[in-house]
């Protein structure tokens, strides 16, 4: 990682933040395009930045430091797997499951697993955000961190049962393990 990846990612997220509150308000003419070489050197695209942004201005969360450990994964998994090529593939919001669907009595989790695999890829479209109000219930009511979703998904993969069991574990804990 280059040693000025926080900082950056921290300078973009600022400038974000300020932008949306001075009115910019639509993805699709956000204008971070002065640092688009960065946020796609990191694998991220502008949505990124946008909806991170917006969804601070809007609800005071995700934070900074959600969006740097977010981004961090994304990266990781961009330069370790990916050699650095972004995919051109894009996941199908209507393959999503429904946002009542459970899993082992988990509400949200057969939704979260195909998002967080995109999102570890690159492949989330525009209309659907990793990190978004429904993704942060679940992460609160499960006692999970969003970046550490993301490295428990790529660890295992698609073994589902081994991720529902873990966090089914997660939540019957009262205190994790920092």
């Amino acid at each position: 990682m280059s040693h000025s990846f926080h900082t950056e990612l921290s300078r973009i997220w600022e400038k974000a933040v300020s932008f949306y509150r001075s009115g910019h308000t639509d993805a699709q003419t956000f204008p971070v395009e002065d640092d688009h070489h960065i946020i796609s050197a990191f694998g991220l695209t502008n949505i990124d930045v946008f909806d991170y942004a917006e969804d601070w201005c809007l609800h005071q969360e995700p934070d900074l430091i959600t969006f740097i450990l977010v981004h961090y994964e994304r990266w990781s998994f961009f330069m370790e797997e990916q050699d650095g090529n972004p995919s051109s593939a894009r996941l199908d919001p209507t393959t999503l499951p429904a946002k009542n669907e459970e899993a082992d009595g988990i509400a949200w989790l057969p939704r979260i697993l195909p998002k967080a695999r995109a999102k570890l890829r690159g492949e989330l479209p525009p209309e659907v955000m990793y990190g978004c109000g429904g993704d942060r219930d679940f992460f609160r009511s499960n006692n999970i961190h969003p970046a550490e979703f993301l490295r428990v998904v790529r660890r295992w993969g698609n073994n589902d049962q081994t991720i529902i069991k873990w966090v089914s574990d997660r939540k019957n804990c009262s205190l994790s393990k920092p």
